[in-house]
């Protein structure tokens, strides 16, 4: 069996990874680069973690055009990442319009070429308020839109294995699993030490707080 697995390079992606192997997939990286700040990084991060997975080197997608729009402050330099603190908890700065619909439909084209019988994302319970793409809602909804606009023997099945979990809950998956967290990154605006305070570094920083467990990269202000 196969999969496409987006993998950002991040900490759901990376356990979404492992626990695809876990099922017994063999895994066919997906990364997307779309102009987002810590673009480099996060294509280190998720060559090395196939690498340790032993799939195969990860595809690598350009989407310019999300530079382009604008609109998120992960794709426009002019835009602040705010602190976790200042976000909006209905529309936050860093959400990119419609972006995930994009990555499905590129990987669903892949999965329909490399004959892959499945597809997974890390979207997850705690994106629900700002990110609307990352709703079960959605998902079901795509899962519709692969059944009907592929013409594959067998059906390509979207899993989104997350999406009723917490960020401490992915973690504890990801320990058993033996993920290596030290090879992810999840800060939005720095690409050497993490930031400490955007969105999604705080959320990362308590789900290791709430396992009982060090996060073993480094954040700016650290010794």
């Amino acid at each position: 069996m196969k999969a496409v697995c987006l993998l950002s390079g991040g900490m759901d992606s990376a356990t979404l990874a492992w626990y695809a192997k876990d099922m017994g997939y063999a895994i066919l990286p997906l990364h997307i680069r779309y102009g987002q700040r810590t673009e480099s990084k996060e294509l280190r991060c998720a060559g090395r973690l196939a690498s340790i997975l032993g799939a195969e080197a990860p595809v690598v997608i350009s989407l310019d055009y999300f530079s382009a729009f604008g609109a998120s402050s992960l794709t426009d330099p002019e835009m602040a990442v705010e602190s976790h603190d200042d976000a909006s908890v209905d529309h936050p700065t860093t959400y990119v319009p419609f972006r995930n619909a994009n990555l499905l439909a590129i990987a669903t084209s892949y999965a329909e070429a490399r004959g892959a019988e499945a597809i997974f994302i890390g979207v997850q319970a705690g994106d629900y308020a700002g990110y609307p793409d990352c709703r079960p809602e959605f998902i079901d909804a795509f899962q519709r839109v692969i059944d009907l606009g592929t013409m594959t023997e067998t059906p390509i099945r979207l899993f989104a294995p997350f999406v009723g979990m917490n960020k401490a809950e992915i973690l504890t998956t990801g320990f058993d699993l033996g993920v290596p967290y030290e090879e992810t990154w999840s800060c939005y605006g720095e690409d050497d030490l993490a930031c400490g305070i955007c969105s999604s570094c705080h959320y990362r920083l308590e789900a290791f707080a709430n396992v009982g467990r060090p996060d073993p990269i480094r954040y700016r202000g650290q010794p």
